[in-house]
């Protein structure tokens, strides 16, 4: 069972990703509201896959991403985020995320992008 650490600004959006993943077998072992305190659960907790929002106060989730890469370059980040255009989609990837998803977006579509991770 993966484990898994969803990073998202909005309340809403982290429940409604927790209750896709629970209820697709996944085990989310934790949230964090913005970047910055997401590079601290990602070394506190050691999730296999973590979700990320782009657009966050304090710390974006790109910014968080290329953090969590120099900690540890096998990370498993799939961003998630409104802000589908191609060139935050090409930055994602360029810098390691090993998906994009974007919002709003269907159940099944989160479950084979975590289904398809190594």
């Amino acid at each position: 069972m993966k484990k898994v650490l969803i990073v998202d600004d909005a309340a809403f959006m982290r429940v409604s990703i927790k209750n896709m993943l629970v209820k697709n077998g996944f085990d989310v072992i934790g949230e964090a509201e913005n970047g910055k305190v997401a590079i601290q659960k990602f070394q506190d907790l050691n999730p296999d896959v973590i979700t990320m929002d782009i657009t966050m106060p304090e710390m974006d989730g790109l910014a968080s991403l290329k953090k969590i890469l120099s900690i540890d370059a096998d990370a498993n980040v799939i961003m998630i985020s409104a802000m589908g255009q191609e060139s935050m989609v090409r930055e994602a990837v360029l810098a390691g995320a090993k998906g994009f998803i974007v919002k709003p977006f269907k159940e099944d579509v989160i479950v084979s992008a975590f289904n398809n991770l190594p």
